[in-house]
């Protein structure tokens, strides 16, 4: 939602600046600067890109139109979802946890937590950091390393939608200028045409420098940075799960282990302690 009103701010902004200096917005409305811009900007972002990545562009876009971000319920579930895990473990022993590791569906305590049986990523990441515990071939610190290394590799392929459409918003001021250029070629072919066709033909270069400037500084660079932040915020979360299961492996008590990873999160998301203690004791077969 934030997105759309800073889209509002900046579109109003631009228009009511140009309309009050005695502008009028229809001269702006050049459909060819338009194609040349936006269709050379998607070549840069197709060429630039593999499939993939494609695909996580739109769906991190997506994601941050509809500010999908986790906030302080999300990680209020997600740890009260690992206490009640490391309660089982700690009450029936770490076998007990394989099947509800093992089939997350169909597991009753997975199933309270739609935030998270829904959300393929972090699922998989809980799952993946409990295993090992299950299973107790490795050691303590040595699980910390490998879910160190897991979240390294993610947090690295989340980065490249980031680089890609900075990429595209830097490239976008010098394609204006090549729509600009376009512009002028079309100009010197019609100076023959008098005073008035060459004006409205030098408006549409100009228009078409602006667009790649408009584009590029007030929608894509703040889109890739918006997506930075969703990217942070879903590592945090990550953090998180690996603080907790971490130190849940080590030997720590599961309310130090979540404590522990609930002091480790931001402030703009980090649970009370006091709210979060009360509802981890509300909690079904506490």
């Amino acid at each position: 939602m934030l997105i759309i009103v800073g889209a509002v701010i900046v579109m109003a902004s631009t228009l009511g600046g140009f309309i009050i200096a005695g502008g009028n917005p229809v001269v702006l409305l050049h459909v060819s600067e338009f194609v040349v811009i936006l269709g050379v900007a998607a070549g840069v972002l197709v060429i630039a890109s593999p499939g993939h990545v494609i695909k996580e562009i739109i769906h991190k876009i997506k994601d941050a139109l509809g500010g999908k971000s986790a906030g302080q319920k999300e990680f209020s579930d997600v740890l009260k979802l690992l206490y009640e895990i490391f309660m089982v473990g700690r009450r029936n022993g770490l076998i007990a946890l394989e099947e509800h590791v093992m089939d997350p569906k169909k597991s009753p305590i997975f199933q309270r937590y739609a935030s998270i049986l829904g959300h393929h990523e972090r699922l998989e990441f809980i799952c993946n950091g409990l295993k090992p515990v299950i299973d107790g071939k490795i050691k303590p610190d040595q699980l910390e390393e490998l879910m160190d290394s897991e979240l390294k590799t993610k947090t690295e392929s989340a980065h490249h939608p980031i680089h890609i459409l900075h990429l595209v918003g830097d490239s976008l001021p010098g394609i204006g200028i090549v729509a600009a250029v376009l512009g002028i070629i079309n100009t010197m072919n019609a100076i023959a045409d008098g005073p008035e066709k060459v004006g409205e033909k030098v408006a549409a270069a100009l228009t078409g420098t602006l667009l790649g400037i408009f584009v590029a500084y007030g929608f894509v660079n703040p889109l890739a940075n918006r997506i930075e932040f969703n990217n942070q915020n879903d590592e945090q979360f990550l953090k998180c799960i690996k603080q907790a299961i971490a130190g849940f492996a080590k030997g720590l008590a599961p309310l130090t282990a979540i404590e522990v990873a609930r002091r480790s999160l931001d402030h703009a998301v980090q649970p009370g302690s006091a709210e979060l203690e009360a509802a981890l004791k509300a909690l079904p077969g506490k």
